[in-house]
C-alpha cells in the first residue's frame, strides 16, 4: 500500500478527497435509485387505487352489474381505461370473485386471484399479489349498489415487471448526473491539489512537522526579538519581541506596537529607538516573493522586523564617555602643567622664586578650590567626576561652565550614578553644543532635598521653543545645523530616565536658555 499512496501532504489529502467524493457520489446514486423505486411504487399504488375508485364509484358500474350484462358493457370500458392509463388489468368481478372483466378475456367467468375480505366490508386496499399476469401492485375497491348493497368489486394493477422498466428508464439521467458531479468534484479536487502542492512546496507531513517544530523552537531561542508583520497586522511575534516591547501573552494587535512599529518602512538599519525602558536598535525588511518563498502564505506584503537591546549597553557608553571626557581632561592639563613647569622653572632660574611660587598656586588653588567644594557638596562620586571633566572639557572649548553654590548631592540619591551620569552628562554636552559663541557660558545645578531632586542646567543659547523641544526628546532629532544622522539620543535618553522615574521635564528662557529635571522621592 505504501507504494502508491501519495508521500506529499497534497497527494494524501487529495487521495483522501477523491475516496471521500467516490464514496459519496456513490452512495448519493444508490440512495437516488431507490428512491426512485420507492417513489414509482408509491406512485403505483395511488394510481391503481384512484382508477379501482372511479370505476367502483361509477354509476354505469353498479347498473351494469345488476343488469346482468356487466361483461358486455364493462369489458370494452376497461379496456379503453386500461390503455389509457398504461396499468397492466382492470377486472371487475362480483361479491364472490367471479370476473365479469379481464385483460386475457379467457380468464372471464373465472375466479379472482387476490385478497377481497377487506373489499367486501367496503374498504378500499392495495396489496402485492401474484396473479394470472404474475407479480402485480393492485388495488380492490367496493362497487355499492341503490341500496347500499355491495354488488362487485373493482380490481386494477400493475405488474411489477413494469414499475421496474418505468424506475429502469430513470437510471441514464441519475448515470449522467453521477458522472457530472464526479467532473466537477474532480475539478474541484485537481484545483485543491495544485494550492496545497504550491502552498506546501510537495512536502511530506513528516517534513511539514519538522518543520514546524524547528521553526518554533528558533522562534523563541533566538536572543533578538522578532515580528512578522503582514497586511492584517502582526502575523508572528517571538518570547523576546514581547519582553522588550511590554506585549503581554495572547493575539497581538498592530495598535499594541508602539508608535515606530505601526507604519510600514523596510528597509531600516540599526535604527535606535528610545521606549519608556529600553534602548532598542531595530532592523526592518520586507519581505519579496513570499508566495514562493515560504510554505506559510507570507505574502509580499510583509515585513521582518529584528529587535536588539542596548539598554545596558547604552548605559556603559555613557559611564565610558564621561570617563574618557575626564581622561581627555586630565591629558590636556598635563599638557598645561609641563608648560606652567616650564615657566616655575624659568623664573627660578631668573633670580625670581617669589614670582615663581605665586604663578605656580593661582590655578592649582582655584582648580583644589572646585575639587573640594565638589567633594564635600556631592556624594555621587561619578557625578564628580562627570562635573570635574566638563568643566575642564569647557575650559578647553573656551565655555565659562558654573557649577552653582545650590549644588548638594546626599548619598541616597533618586537616580543611580549610570542614570544621574546619563541625564546631567547629555544636559551639559546639549548646553556646551547650544551656547552662544561669541558669550558662551554654562550652569550647572543639582540638588535633593525631602521635595525632591532638581538638575536645572542653563546656556546663553537661544533656546527652544515647545513644540521643537518635544521633537529634541525624540529619537533622531538633532538640533544641531547640518546634523542629518539621526541618531540625536541625548534628549530621548534623559526622557527616558525621568519618565521611569515618574518625573517631569520642562525647557524656557529666562535669563538663558534653561532645561530644569523634576523628580519625587
Amino acid at each position: 500500500m505504501s507504494r502508491w499512496w501519495p508521500r506529499s501532504l497534497a497527494g494524501q489529502a487529495i487521495a483522501l478527497q477523491v475516496v471521500v467524493v467516490a464514496i459519496v457520489v456513490l452512495a448519493g446514486t444508490a440512495l437516488a435509485l431507490l428512491d426512485a423505486r420507492r417513489d414509482g411504487d408509491a406512485a403505483a399504488r395511488q394510481q391503481v387505487v384512484g382508477i379501482a375508485t372511479a370505476l367502483a364509484d361509477s354509476p354505469s358500474t353498479a347498473a351494469a352489474i345488476q343488469s346482468g350484462t356487466a361483461t358486455e358493457v364493462l369489458q370494452p370500458m376497461t379496456e379503453a381505461v386500461r390503455k389509457a392509463t398504461d396499468i397492466a388489468f382492470i377486472t371487475i368481478m362480483a361479491p364472490d370473485g367471479t370476473r365479469f372483466t379481464h385483460t386475457d378475456p379467457s380468464q372471464i367467468g373465472g375466479h379472482y386471484l387476490g385478497t377481497v375480505e377487506p373489499a367486501l366490508r367496503g374498504e378500499t386496499f392495495s396489496e402485492v399479489y401474484t396473479g394470472t399476469l404474475g407479480p402485480s401492485v393492485r388495488a380492490v375497491a367496493p362497487v355499492h349498489g341503490r341500496d347500499g348493497r355491495i354488488v362487485g368489486l373493482v380490481s386494477a394493477g400493475i405488474t411489477q415487471q413494469t414499475l421496474a422498466q418505468r424506475w429502469r428508464a430513470q437510471i441514464p439521467v441519475i448515470a449522467a448526473v453521477t458522472v457530472g458531479a464526479l467532473a466537477v468534484s474532480s475539478i474541484g479536487v485537481w484545483a485543491i491539489r495544485r494550492r496545497l502542492l504550491r502552498q506546501t512546496r510537495g512536502l511530506r507531513p513528516d517534513e511539514l512537522r519538522v518543520m514546524y517544530d524547528h521553526h518554533d523552537a528558533i522562534l523563541h531561542s533566538v536572543s533578538e526579538g522578532l515580528i512578522v508583520l503582514d497586511r492584517d497586522g502582526v502575523a508572528v511575534i517571538n518570547d523576546e519581541a514581547r519582553r522588550l516591547l511590554g506585549v503581554p501573552p495572547g493575539p497581538v494587535r498592530q495598535a499594541d506596537l508602539p508608535d515606530f512599529l505601526r507604519s510600514r518602512d523596510p528597509g531600516v538599519r540599526d535604527e535606535v529607538h528610545v521606549t519608556d525602558d529600553r534602548v532598542l536598535v531595530v532592523n526592518r525588511s520586507g519581505v519579496t516573493g513570499g508566495q514562493e518563498r515560504s510554505g506559510r502564505g507570507i505574502d509580499s506584503d510583509s515585513e521582518v522586523v529584528t529587535i536588539r537591546d542596548r539598554t545596558e549597553l547604552q548605559g556603559a557608553l555613557g559611564e565610558l564617555s564621561s570617563m574618557q571626557v575626564l581622561a581627555d581632561s586630565l591629558r590636556a592639563q598635563a599638557h598645561e602643567s609641563a608648560n606652567k613647569l616650564h615657566t616655575v622653572i624659568t623664573l627660578v632660574e631668573m633670580g625670581r622664586p617669589e614670582d615663581a611660587v605665586r604663578f605656580a598656586t593661582e590655578d592649582l588653588a582655584l582648580s583644589q578650590q572646585l575639587v573640594d567644594r565638589l567633594s564635600q557638596a556631592v556624594r555621587e562620586p561619578a557625578l564628580v567626576a562627570l562635573l570635574l571633566g566638563k568643566t575642564a572639557q569647557a575650559d578647553e572649548r573656551g565655555i565659562a561652565l558654573t557649577i552653582t553654590e545650590d549644588t548638594q548631592l546626599p548619598t541616597d540619591t533618586v537616580l543611580s550614578g549610570q542614570e544621574m551620569v546619563t541625564v546631567v552628562g547629555n544636559l551639559i554636552d546639549n548646553a556646551m553644543d547650544a551656547c552662544d559663541r561669541d558669550d558662551p557660558w554654562v550652569e550647572v545645578t543639582v540638588s535633593q532635598d525631602d521635595g525632591g531632586l532638581l538638575i536645572r542646567v542653563a546656556d546663553s543659547g537661544p533656546g527652544m521653543d515647545a513644540s521643537t523641544f518635544e521633537k529634541a526628546m525624540q529619537r533622531g532629532y538633532s538640533t544641531k545645523p547640518g546634523d542629518t544622522s539621526g541618531h540625536g539620543l541625548g534628549l530621548a535618553l534623559v526622557a527616558q530616565v525621568v519618565r521611569r522615574h515618574g518625573g517631569a521635564i520642562r525647557a524656557d528662557v529666562t535669563y538663558g536658555s534653561v532645561v530644569t529635571v523634576t523628580l519625587p522621592i
